[in-house]
């Protein structure tokens, strides 16, 4: 029987094979998540490098943040890294979600980001 990581990489590499498949160039949204914090970046896969990140560990957003682990912080985070991304001119990104459902604080998450102008 697989652990629970081996079952989260699994899924990991299915949703990002799927990404690939129908990304079409654009950048990839990633999201990673712990029991503590959640943290968010824009990757050029051609590149192989970060565009824009953002995440619960920042300094001025651990002050006003009752805790990095709730919807609350979730969608903070999502309006931040929208806002970081059309800053840099970025507007429309594939949403990677990882091995994680599209559920709770992943959910949120993306919403914010919409809800603040990114497209995916």
């Amino acid at each position: 029987m697989l652990s629970s990581k081996q079952l989260h990489e699994r899924r990991s590499k299915r949703t990002r094979y799927n990404i690939k498949q129908n990304s079409h160039g654009r950048l990839r949204l990633s999201v990673h998540r712990s029991e503590r914090n959640i943290s968010v970046q824009i990757i050029d896969d051609k590149l192989g490098k970060t565009l824009v990140a953002a995440s619960t560990l920042e300094e001025d957003l651990r002050k006003n943040l009752k805790t990095g682990a709730n919807k609350d912080a979730a969608k903070t985070i999502g309006t931040l890294i929208a806002e970081r991304a059309i800053k840099a001119g970025i507007k429309e990104v594939v949403f990677d979600r990882g091995g994680y459902i599209y559920h709770g604080r992943v959910k949120e998450l993306a919403e914010a980001a919409r809800a603040a102008g990114l497209s995916f």
